[in-house]
């Protein structure tokens, strides 16, 4: 399903801070109090899917989110495809003012979710304007393409990186998490010179970005987002070159970005703090 809805989107680039100030977390549950009617609390859904420890995870989650103000916190393990169709779980999803997806293994919320009537109830709270964040996994099934695979600490080549169709809920940009700490840059590069016209957006540990409705996204958290613009390669040989031979790409467009700085992902342009361009 396309990505066109009226909510806002957080998406986490892993290991947030769950013990100090919780500067993303906190954010997330303000944005979900924040769509409700005056002086009503968050309603949030935490969604384990990705996760083997979803009972380890959710409780660790459902903690933290009432600390933080949440009026009424739910834990979602959705374990199978008939669990994800039933009932009661659209219900708890297309209700929440907040869903959050927690870390794991992307491929494990689409092959469950993607198709289903959770998946519907996701769009459909998102088109309502709903908050929806993930961390990690979380952040990766945001997009509508996204990377379930790669070598990390590589120089970009044709192979390092593995794609499958994500949650849809932001197009036309591929998400990568623990950017930094692990070297991501290269795999980053190789998703974009793959699919030029969509936006590397690479995020750092404790790092978030959030999306609001008008497709200008903001860096909050300790560390920096990396962004990546293929949209004016000039050269490249990602068609001819072999497996492992490294690629040529000019002209790759790069920005990295701490907390203050906005990107209007519409308009590929850069907002300085303080609003300018």
């Amino acid at each position: 399903m396309c990505g066109n809805g009226r909510g806002t989107l957080v998406i986490i680039g892993g290991s947030e801070d769950k013990e100090g100030e919780c500067v993303i977390l906190r954010r997330f549950v303000e944005l979900a109090a924040g769509t409700r009617r005056a002086g009503d609390s968050a309603r949030v859904v935490i969604v384990t899917s990705a996760t083997n420890q979803s009972q380890v995870v959710g409780e660790t989650y459902f903690r933290l989110f009432k600390k933080l103000g949440a009026g009424e916190v739910g834990v979602l393990d959705v374990a199978n495809r008939q669990e994800a169709n039933a009932a009661a779980t659209y219900e708890a999803v297309a209700g929440a003012s907040g869903i959050f997806f927690t870390g794991g293994d992307q491929l494990r919320i689409t092959s469950l979710l993607g198709g289903t009537r959770c998946d519907e109830a996701l769009h459909d709270a998102y088109r309502a304007g709903a908050v929806i964040a993930g961390t990690s996994a979380g952040a990766s099934v945001m997009s509508e393409t996204m990377i379930v695979e790669g070598e990390d600490a590589e120089a970009p080549q044709r192979n390092i990186v593995q794609m499958a169709p994500g949650m849809g809920l932001i197009r036309e940009v591929v998400i990568d998490q623990h950017f930094a700490q692990r070297g991501r840059l290269g795999r980053l590069l190789t998703a974009v010179a793959q699919h030029p016209y969509m936006l590397g957006v690479g995020i750092d540990e404790d790092t978030a970005i959030v999306l609001l409705p008008d497709d200008i996204f903001e860096v909050i958290g300790s560390q920096a987002v990396t962004v990546i613009d293929g949209t004016q390669i000039r050269e490249t040989n990602i068609s001819e070159s072999g497996p492992r031979a490294p690629l040529a790409l000019t002209n790759v467009i790069l920005h990295t970005l701490p907390a203050g700085y906005r990107f209007d992902k519409k308009q590929r342009l850069l907002i300085l703090p303080g609003g300018s361009g």
